[in-house]
């Protein structure tokens, strides 16, 4: 498959994994998951993926009144993709999950391809002192998590979502069998092309964040797809940096974020999304990679366009 002319770089600004404790600059208020949008917006980023949370003690939300909280103000100041998890929760069911999504009617939505173990339990060794009661809980239990999205739980959103609300999908695949599952999807019609697959490397659960699983992941969707997708990588935690700028050099998007990674550097936090977003962007325009603008990202993922949004 051909090199991209331009470069997609998506940011995830909050998610759902990493907690207050763990990150002063993770946002959680919804005027700060607004402001740290727009300035990743501002600094490159051609689409947002955007989590909600709980704007007194920053735990997950699902709510759509919270993500109303933010959506018109990013949407007010910034061209940018928005992009809505019909994730964010692993102990709820699809109909919560994508709620938010049915209210805002964004661009686009996440979808996670598969159901899989989903644990981040070793993060609870690392902190003693807590911003707040929920936090220890919610990481050491993860051991127990599924995040589940079965073929019955997909076919729901691509129907709801991806019918009258005309939202296109970042389909996130967490391992070789998620590529399969998108196929058989593609192939009954579920989904229809260009489709973009964001690779998901380094979740404990997941397939692990190595350059060979990289290559074979881009591998068997080049079988698989053919021409008709588009492709970014996300790696979780350190590898977010180093597999991004593989993807760069493999023809690939890119996809960094407070969400996927706190850090900047191998020791030193991120003092936000935007500083993330500029140091790909860096690389990117180092190795002589044009950076996609929001309109760009609409022409190449096939979106309905920023004027058809429901926030």
């Amino acid at each position: 498959m051909a090199k991209n002319r331009k470069v997609i770089i998506t940011c995830a600004v909050t998610g759902a994994i990493h907690t207050p404790t763990m990150s002063d600059a993770l946002p959680y208020r919804p005027e700060d998951i607004a402001r740290h949008a727009i300035d990743a917006a501002e600094a490159g980023a051609a689409v947002l993926h955007l989590h909600a949370r709980n704007p007194v003690d920053g735990s997950v939300s699902i709510e759509p009144e919270d993500f109303a909280r933010f959506l018109p103000t990013i949407k007010q100041s910034t061209n940018a993709v928005v992009n809505i998890s019909t994730g964010g929760s692993l102990k709820t069911t699809i109909d919560d999950r994508i709620a938010p999504a049915k209210s805002a009617s964004p661009e686009m939505c996440s979808l996670n391809m598969g159901s899989i173990n989903f644990s981040f339990h070793p993060l609870a060794k690392k902190y003693s002192d807590w911003k707040f009661d929920w936090e220890k809980e919610y990481i050491e239990n993860s051991d127990t998590y599924i995040f589940r999205n079965t073929f019955s739980d997909i076919a729901k959103v691509a129907h709801e979502l991806g019918g009258d609300h005309n939202i296109k999908f970042e389909h996130e695949c967490y391992d070789i069998g998620h590529l399969y599952n998108l196929k058989f999807c593609l192939n009954t019609g579920l989904f229809q092309p260009p489709i973009f697959i964001q690779f998901v490397l380094g979740i404990l659960g997941g397939i692990g964040a190595d350059l060979d699983n990289l290559v074979f992941m881009k591998r068997t969707a080049d079988r698989l797809f053919g021409d008709d997708y588009q492709w970014s990588v996300l790696g979780a935690g350190r590898a977010q940096i180093p597999l991004a700028t593989q993807a760069l050099m493999m023809g690939g998007n890119v996809r960094v974020g407070l969400e996927d990674s706190l850090f900047y550097d191998r020791d030193e936090l991120a003092v936000s999304n935007a500083q993330q977003v500029s140091k790909i962007r860096r690389i990117a325009d180092e190795l002589g990679y044009e950076i996609a603008s929001p309109d760009d990202a609409r022409e190449m993922l096939g979106l309905k366009g920023g004027d058809k949004v429901a926030f």
